[in-house]
């Protein structure tokens, strides 16, 4: 059963580009739909953590505001801190989902028990690919998907409907 799920940032909760404004701040945008699923995925007692290449203090507010715990930035092995904060949770890899877009997803992707990618991630990802881009819903299209796998999606529906 998966009780944790891998979140990368740029290219998955966010669309992959990097915007500055004229004072230099770095700006991304993250689609609600998204964190209204991952707040629902967390309401089940699950488990999410965010492992991202680059540092921002706007990945720490949106991880604060969805109630993420875990979350590490300007990580270069994303499978080694993912198989510690499994350790720290008492769970395995075989509890665990993904969703990367790039190469330096690769590794994580290759030992979770399901995989994902956004549907414009890079093709050699060994990973489903969805039908919605990273910062467009493709995080919510992955926990549905999970949902339906696990069996859980009249507790899931529960809460909303």
């Amino acid at each position: 059963m998966i009780e944790m799920i891998f979140l990368d940032i740029d290219g998955c909760m966010t669309d992959g580009k990097i915007v500055y404004n004229a004072d230099g701040e770095l700006l991304k945008s993250f689609d609600v739909k998204d964190g209204y699923a991952i707040e629902s995925w967390l309401k089940l007692g699950k488990k999410v953590a965010i492992i991202t290449g680059r540092n921002s203090p706007i990945v720490e507010q949106r991880a604060k505001d969805l109630k993420i715990v875990h979350v590490y930035q300007g990580v270069s092995d994303k499978l080694k801190v993912a198989k510690e904060i499994l350790k720290f949770e008492g769970l395995s890899l075989k509890n665990a989902a993904a969703i990367g877009d790039d190469y330096n997803d690769y590794k994580l992707l290759k030992a979770v028990a399901m995989a994902f990618k956004p549907k414009d991630a890079i093709k050699e990802l060994a990973a489903r690919k969805l039908k919605h881009k990273g910062g467009n819903g493709a995080i919510r299209e992955m926990i549905e998907i999970i949902i339906k796998n696990e069996v859980l999606f009249d507790e899931w529906s529960k809460r909303w409907l």
